[in-house]
């Protein structure tokens, strides 16, 4: 959603390197300077979104070295994303399928279409 604040969006994308596995336990992750650089966002922006990271254990910082993904974050992300999509926006999704008329059969056709 293009709503939502540039932070939750770099966090979005750094989630999603974790969770697909091209960044795992222990990896370097960028700095905050070649991140900025690279989304073309203010450099605070980026570190809100890994202090974001940081609060939830989620990364850890060795100063002078930089930041690295935690251990089990990826499955700790798993599991609170799940969570979040379950409780927040699935609610919204089957209203519109229902809306829609749509069921399991359709969904799942176009899966694997």
């Amino acid at each position: 959603n293009d709503d939502r604040p540039v932070y939750l969006r770099i966090r979005d994308t750094i989630a999603a390197s974790i969770l697909d596995g091209k960044v795992g336990d222990g990896d370097p992750l960028p700095s905050v300077r070649s991140l900025a650089a690279e989304y073309g966002a203010n450099p605070l922006t980026v570190a809100k979104a890994y202090q974001t990271f940081q609060d939830e254990g989620l990364i850890v910082v060795k100063r002078g070295v930089g930041m690295f993904v935690a251990e089990g974050a990826a499955e700790r992300l798993r599991a609170s994303e799940r969570k979040d999509f379950l409780e927040n926006r699935w609610p919204a999704i089957a209203r519109h399928i229902h809306r829609l008329g749509l069921d399991a059969d359709d969904l799942v056709e176009r899966s694997f279409a």
